[in-house]
């Protein structure tokens, strides 16, 4: 333990308060964490990112899947996209988004199941 991480806390309450900020996460972690969890805080980006979690869409197609227009979804893409969480490819005059391949899009896509109790498409496969 450091004495930087002693000064922070000058009471030592006997609550193991010195060894938590050894792994607490830097403020930068913290921050990211907190803009992904932000953006995920509204219903409709909820939707596409959990579609998105198990396909490929268009824009056309994630309006048509979510019952919102085009100009709506994309406001949604930006503000997923500019949060690290989903990622475009151009094909051809087509934009396709899907979720980006990173631990935190994966363990957030997990969490969204769990605790929504939504079944994955891959889930529900029973093989023999």
């Amino acid at each position: 333990m450091s004495d930087s991480i002693e000064k922070k806390l000058p009471h030592d309450h006997g609550g193991g308060g010195k060894e938590v900020l050894c792994s607490m996460p830097d403020t930068e972690t913290v921050r990211t964490v907190a803009e992904a969890m932000k953006q995920l805080g509204d219903p409709s980006r909820l939707r596409i990112f959990w579609l998105l979690c198990h396909c490929e869409e268009c824009v056309i197609n994630i309006a048509a899947a979510t019952d919102m227009s085009s100009p709506a979804v994309s406001h949604h893409l930006r503000l997923l996209k500019s949060a690290g969480l989903i990622i475009s490819e151009r094909q051809g005059k087509e934009m396709y988004y899907r979720a980006a391949d990173t631990p935190m899009t994966e363990k957030l896509h997990h969490t969204i199941e769990e605790i929504a109790r939504i079944s994955c498409p891959e889930s529900d496969v029973h093989t023999d």
